[in-house]
């Protein structure tokens, strides 16, 4: 990707994932499942999904696809595709100067820094984006830096990120909760067990069904996406709808967020 590629960040608040969630386009598509198989640790499909949807440069987000696809790129090894991404996002970031901007910057740099400066890159990321009141964001980042701990044989350290991440994760039945569940036992703990609460009840298949609409898939797409039908992705929707105590996607989309 080109460095002169100019990307333009928004915050939640701006109605993006209301145009999102009703109406989702291909890139949109694409954003959202490309998220959910960096959350799963698939990282050259998140790659592929997400390129495409950075392609689309007139999204309102595309500052946050950015970021997500520097993540995935950095995780496949891509490391001059990840540096020029990063190009791209200091300008907009420091120019915009929101919290959410700076933390995902600072995060992105994280990634792709030496150890010499890393750990800091990550104080500052958790930082900013505790300041930005995105959870989400906030959980990635601890994420990030628990994996990078626990790499360098810093477990009781790492614990404490993962633990954090995991939590918010698992309350929103996002997909990073399995990556960080994973790096958590790797730590050589055994995860919190996931109360009824945390899981909501919900089925293993509802779980499926509710990230991908959460994230703007119809129907019709959620049914070719799991090989079953569309009538079956009613009927587990429905099932949700009840046992989340909400009557609308819309809901569905706060109560799994499109981030995760």
């Amino acid at each position: 990707m080109s460095t002169a590629t100019t990307f333009r960040l928004r915050g939640p608040a701006d109605g993006t994932h209301k145009v999102v969630h009703e109406s989702p386009s291909p890139s949109h598509l694409d954003h959202g499942l490309g998220v959910l198989e960096l959350g799963l640790g698939n990282y050259q499909a998140a790659y592929q999904m997400l390129q495409r949807a950075a392609a689309d440069r007139s999204q309102p987000d595309i500052a946050v696809v950015a970021a997500d696809l520097l993540e995935a790129s950095a995780r496949c090894g891509r490391k001059l595709a990840a540096a020029a991404l990063l190009m791209c996002l200091a300008g907009t970031a420091r120019a915009a100067g929101t919290p959410l901007a700076l933390g995902l910057l600072a995060r992105s740099r994280a990634l792709l820094a030496g150890d010499g400066l890393a750990e800091d890159l990550y104080l500052e990321a958790i930082t900013q984006l505790e300041r930005s009141h995105d959870p989400m964001q906030l959980a990635r980042g601890n994420l990030l830096y628990g994996e990078w701990l626990r790499r360098r044989r810093r477990r009781r350290d790492a614990r404490e990120q993962l633990r954090a991440a995991q939590d918010v994760f698992a309350a929103a039945g996002s997909s990073f909760a399995e990556r960080a569940w994973a790096e958590l036992a790797a730590t050589g703990q055994t995860p919190r067990k996931r109360s009824v609460e945390t899981q909501n009840n919900l089925t293993p298949r509802e779980r499926q069904i509710t990230r991908l609409v959460a994230h703007g898939a119809t129907n019709a797409e959620t049914a070719a996406k799991l090989y079953i039908s569309a009538a079956t992705v009613d009927y587990h929707l429905r099932s949700v709808y009840r046992k989340l105590g909400i009557q609308s996607r819309r809901q569905l989309f706060h109560s799994s967020s499109a981030h995760a």
